[in-house]
């Protein structure tokens, strides 16, 4: 179990880590092609997002690297299902009708937290 979850947290954090840098350093303009959505939210609304998914790739592999408060990568990965969850009507009510990423980001999520469940 431990090198799945090495395997599938690390994944996922890699993901999240470039997702939000995307968001912290690049203006709307280069995001719009990739996310149709950064016209109806708030330029800081979106730094912050990035800052949020930053964070919580950080929290997937730091605490259980270091055994330092392990319990946050469980609560990192349960932050990121309610980030895909929250994020799928966001898509929908666009008119932007991809949510497929959004129900594979969620999936990957919970094996994490079963992964982690089992680890810890």
């Amino acid at each position: 179990m431990n090198i799945a979850y090495w395997i599938v947290a690390g994944l996922l954090a890699l993901f999240y880590l470039y997702a939000g840098a995307m968001k912290l350093f690049r203006d709307r303009e280069q995001l719009r092609p990739m996310m149709a959505w950064v016209d109806r939210i708030p330029l800081p609304a979106v730094r912050a997002l990035g800052t949020v998914e930053i964070l919580g790739a950080t929290g997937l592999i730091l605490p259980p690297l270091t055994g330092i408060a392990p319990w946050l990568a469980l609560a990192a990965a349960i932050g990121f299902v309610l980030l895909q969850i929250a994020a799928i009507p966001v898509h929908l009510t666009g008119g932007d009708r991809r949510i497929a990423l959004n129900v594979g980001l969620i999936a990957t999520a919970a094996v994490t937290i079963w992964l982690a469940i089992t680890w810890l």
